[in-house]
């Protein structure tokens, strides 16, 4: 299994989620506007994808994964499939009794996350209506992620990385085809949250069944491997919270901020989240489960090469991601925003975020590759004690960048914070002789210093001024922006081609 075909194939499926991601909001912005149904519907999905976000796919995800690969490795795929067994029925039962919990208290969870809405009767009641029907995709998202940790641990990563997909196609499917058949349009939407967890659930079935690993109902809380998993799923639950908190904290911050200081940091970070999540969260999928397997088989060698070997692409491919964000800012921000209600100011607002955000970019991709370095042998508190670390530090950043930079100092907080975060993980993995840099690393920093610099002063030059993008119509925007990324691109790898850069050298195959 060559790891760098497989991330190709990973960031290929999470690029087209994304896109179809704009797409959705495109089409949700466009039918149903901005308003109460809207707001209604916002608040009761942001609830179950919460408890997805803390619990199904981070700390599940990370207490599971690591414990399955020792028994595959270790005791072959019939004690695996026993664990699959056992954890998947307990996994069941624990999230239908939160589900029904959740369903039943949807008042008093409503009235909690959005106090507001009580003032309105009817869209306190239209949310608790929206909340009732959506909280089931909590239970189709722990399945998913347990299947999905199945097939990431017997490298089947194309699957799992292409469900996401399906949710996006739902609530496209469902804005554009079902609206008219609801006395309220907007409970299109809350369905189509519930048939997009049950298609993607659907959709990982059979890759289990082909690989054997497709559960039976087997319940026993007294196994040893459910037990260290839920003792692991403690403190991984932890650790997944500080990130929510923090972005919850950097909400509130700029709560008090002029209007438009919430939008200016949503719109960065939805740029953002194009290369965190084709990198940085698709190379920590493909190596936490050889990670996993070379652990489990004492091969602490290969352990600290392949983390060497993720090091290395992530500095390749993060780094001049986020030196071209930062350079070609105002481009991207104007093609893909400056339509309708979103004014000039807003675009340079969403500029000086972005800017700020791009700073730490690089910083929260490594987070991605160096964690699972500590996951992979069941390790959860080191990472999570530094997450807990860098919280409080962000706070304090805040506080010293919000009077002088505004909006964008929360976002500066968040990146200086996630490059904190990174050199923590680095220094314990170092430390703890868990990883020793292979040769060549200053060869390595010397070419990608020339390529990056060469790339910079190109789209520096190339981009122009920033007010001509802004006269520009959308078409001439698109078109311009095509051919500065892909001079950009061109000049970045026709630079580590000739310094001796070739694609073989990074081609690594997986445990």
């Amino acid at each position: 299994m060559n790891l760098l075909n497989v991330l190709a194939t990973v960031s290929g499926m999470t690029l087209l989620s994304r896109i179809l991601g704009f797409v959705r909001d495109f089409v949700i912005a466009r039918i149903f506007g901005a308003g109460m149904l809207t707001d209604a519907f916002f608040v009761a999905f942001k609830l179950p994808n919460l408890l997805r976000r803390l619990f199904a796919e981070g700390a599940f995800s990370q207490a599971f994964v690591p414990i399955l690969g020792e028994y595959k490795n270790k005791g072959g795929e019939v004690e695996a499939k026993q664990l699959v067994d056992h954890v998947a029925t307990l996994l069941f039962l624990i999230v239908l009794g939160v589900t029904l919990f959740g369903m039943a208290a949807a008042p008093i969870l409503v009235f909690f996350s959005a106090p507001g809405f009580a003032a309105d009767a009817s869209k306190f009641a239209l949310t608790v209506e929206l909340t009732r029907i959506t909280f089931p995709y909590i239970l189709f998202m722990s399945l998913v992620a347990l299947s999905g940790g199945v097939l990431n641990t017997w490298s089947r990563f194309v699957v799992p990385a292409f469900t996401p997909v399906l949710l996006n196609v739902s609530f496209i499917g469902m804005a554009l085809l079902a609206t008219p058949y609801f006395d309220l349009p907007v409970m299109a939407l809350a369905w189509a949250v519930v048939l997009g967890g049950a298609l993607q659930l659907a959709f990982q079935l059979p890759s289990l069944k082909r690989i054997g690993m497709l559960p039976r109902f087997s319940l026993s809380v007294r196994d040893a491997g459910v037990r260290r998993i839920l003792k692991l799923m403690g403190p991984a639950v932890l650790g997944v919270s500080v990130a929510q908190v923090s972005l919850l904290i950097n909400t509130v911050f700029a709560s008090f901020l002029g209007t438009g200081s919430v939008s200016w940091l949503y719109y960065a970070d939805r740029l953002m989240e194009f290369p965190a999540g084709m990198l940085g969260a698709a190379l920590g999928t493909i190596l936490l489960p050889s990670l996993t397997q070379y652990h489990a088989s004492g091969n602490g060698d290969e352990y600290s090469k392949l983390l060497d070997w993720g090091l290395r692409l992530t500095l390749l491919l993060a780094a001049p991601a986020a030196l071209a964000l930062a350079i070609i800012a105002v481009p991207l921000i104007s093609t893909l925003f400056y339509h309708g209600a979103f004014t000039v100011n807003d675009v340079f607002m969403t500029r000086n975020a972005l800017v700020a955000y791009s700073l730490g970019l690089l910083g929260m991709i490594l987070i991605k590759v160096l964690a699972p370095g500590f996951y992979a042998r069941q390790n959860v508190r080191t990472p999570v004690k530094i997450a807990l670390l860098t919280l409080f530090i962000t706070q304090i950043l805040n506080l010293l960048f919000i009077g002088w930079l505004q909006h964008a100092g929360l976002a500066l907080s968040i990146g200086l914070a996630a490059c904190l975060n990174a050199a923590l993980l680095y220094r314990g993995l170092r430390r703890h002789g868990i990883y020793t840099p292979q040769p060549g690393w200053i060869k390595f920093y010397a070419k990608l210093f020339i390529a990056m610099t060469l790339m910079g002063l190109g789209l520096w030059f190339m981009g122009g001024d920033s007010n001509d993008w802004l006269d520009w119509t959308f078409a001439q925007r698109l078109l311009r922006l095509s051919l500065l990324v892909t001079l950009g691109a061109t000049i970045y790898f026709a630079a580590l081609w000739l310094t001796g850069f070739r694609i073989n050298d990074f081609k690594r195959q997986g445990a």
